[in-house]
Parts: structure tokens; sequence; C-alpha cells
């Protein structure tokens, strides 16, 4: 049996195939999950329903399973950061976080090396957050 706190295989087939650097986008569901992300990233679709699952019920596992070395997100429309991040940051309380213009933050996320796209049913605005792999350290 696995120990980790996810099961899915597909999810965690995608996240064994992440190395140092590449990235994984926790978009919510307003998100383009198919346009804007590169052509060659895997997509994992856990849009259940919406609301379900949300980018945190995703993060906190995903979180345990990987060392996350930084993450990125999206500013809202007047250059502040979403309630959303917030909670992010507290789930993840030693790791930096940057914010991006809204198209700054499309950019990124459409670099080659985002290698996993986790489409969330979460239906806040601005819940978007680009994940760094990290160095596991012992």
């Amino acid at each position: 049996m696995l120990t980790t706190p996810i099961t899915h295989p597909e999810l965690l087939a995608a996240l064994a195939r992440c190395g140092h650097g590449s990235k994984i986008l926790l978009a919510d569901g307003n998100y383009p999950h198919v346009t804007g992300v590169p052509a060659t990233a895997e997509r994992i679709a856990l849009n259940v329903s919406p609301g379900l699952l949300t980018v945190d019920q995703i993060l906190v596992p995903l979180s345990r399973t990987l060392t996350v070395e930084s993450c990125e997100y999206m500013l809202t429309a007047e250059s502040s950061k979403a309630p959303a991040v917030i909670g992010y940051e507290e789930i993840l309380p030693d790791v930096t976080f940057t914010g991006h213009e809204r198209f700054a933050f499309y950019g990124a996320a459409c670099e080659p090396d985002v290698a996993v796209v986790v489409a969330t049913g979460d239906e806040r605005q601005y819940a978007n957050l680009l994940l760094t792999v990290g160095v596991f350290t012992a």
C-alpha cells in the first residue's frame, strides 16, 4: 500500500515524472486549462463539480508528497493578493511566494517547464497557484 496522502494514480504518475525545477499549476475553475498551458504539460482533471476540489484541498496532500521550492500566483485586477493566496501561505509558511499581473502569470504558466496542470473546481477568482518542485533533503 502507498503511504503518501495522494492516491490518485494519474496524479501520482505525473508527479513522479517531475524533477527539481519542474512546475505544477493548480488551476482554479476559471483558468483556461487547455489553452493556458504548454501543449506538453500533463493535464489532471480534479474538477469534480463547482467547488470541488479546491486548490487548498489539493495543495495540502501535495505539500506532504513533494518539496515545494517556490510559488507564483496571479494578482487581482487591483494588483493585490487574493484571499486564496493567504491560505496558501499558511499551508506553505516556509515557501517564497511571488505575485504576477494576470497576463504575466499566463505567460509563466505557458513556459515549457510547466509539467503538470491540475484542473480544480475552485470557484474563487485568482485562486491559481504555480508551484516549483524543489530538492528532497533528508
